[in-house]
């Protein structure tokens, strides 16, 4: 059985490949990266480093050629870019063969109202329509999502936010990463959906346990979306990001996060990671 992971240098994907490094044998791992000089240390390890670009897909072709199950990671950018590339990945994925495609998605994907999730609801069919066996990983939301708030909110700055009490189920990447890697090295995952969901938390709830956290105190200061805006304009956010940011805020407002679900039992043998350990491990 061959493996592949996509997007392996990054931040999810390297955290995946280091736990299917302590499930199967390296040869039994393959990667595909734009720049495979940057998974050279993965090389090493005797890992079978592929070139991948999402935007070429001549090398998705050669890349997943002799692949029995693949792992398709979503990829930054507006929808419209994410919605190529993601399309060009599964087309690659049916032209060779592939046995069966695993693909990070967001929570609800085939309902949710916010604005994130158009593209993976058109990734999920699209994976669907080859009629290859899938997994669809929906993650909620990952913790370190949050660290520029962890981080100045450590320093002295208040936590801003206009979710209102909207909930959010975050977990760590570390959790989401060995959630995908027990689909991809398991058995038994065809044609399933996981909705990857920690322990619900408001942003106050996830402040007070940062406080904890930390030894002191978070004060958290709700605004609206215009303000919140303003705030992160500020903190040098680039214009363009800051529409993500407050629609990511009026989405948690609205409910769109707010999944309860099992499924990290059902992968991991436990629940996600309490969020304070989670939060301690960021903070150190």
């Amino acid at each position: 059985m061959k493996v592949l992971v996509t997007g392996a240098t990054g931040k999810l994907g390297s955290k995946i490949v280091e736990v299917l490094l302590r499930k199967l044998p390296a040869s039994d791992i393959a990667v595909s990266v734009r720049n495979p000089e940057k998974a050279q240390y993965l090389k090493k390890q005797g890992v079978d480093v592929r070139l991948g670009d999402f935007d070429r897909p001549e090398t998705l072709d050669s890349a997943f050629q002799g692949i029995d199950r693949l792992l398709i990671i979503s990829s930054d950018g507006d929808n419209e870019t994410r919605i190529r590339q993601h399309n060009h990945a599964v087309e690659a994925a049916k032209r060779a063969g592939v046995g069966f495609i695993a693909y990070t998605s967001l929570a609800n994907a085939g309902e949710s109202g916010i604005f994130l999730a158009e593209v993976h609801r058109v990734t999920e069919a699209a994976i669907a329509a080859t009629g290859i066996p899938y997994s669809f990983l929906r993650n909620n939301w990952y913790l370190e999502n949050e660290l520029g708030a962890i981080k100045a909110s450590s320093a002295g700055a208040p936590w801003v936010t206009s979710a209102e009490s909207g909930k959010v189920g975050w977990a760590s990447q570390q959790d989401y990463a060995e959630a995908a890697a027990a689909v991809l090295a398991g058995e038994g995952h065809e044609n399933s959906i996981y909705e990857l969901s920690g322990n619900l938390l408001t942003q106050d709830e996830l402040a007070s346990a940062l406080a904890d956290t930390i030894g002191k105190e978070v004060q958290v200061r709700h605004i609206d979306d215009a303000a919140y805006s303003d705030i992160m304009k500020s903190a040098g956010i680039p214009e363009f990001v800051l529409p993500i940011l407050v629609g990511i805020q009026q989405g948690i407002r609205e409910g769109h996060l707010e999944i309860v679900s099992n499924d990290f039992e059902k992968l991991l043998g436990r629940p996600a990671t309490p969020v304070r350990e989670a939060l301690a491990d960021l903070v150190k």
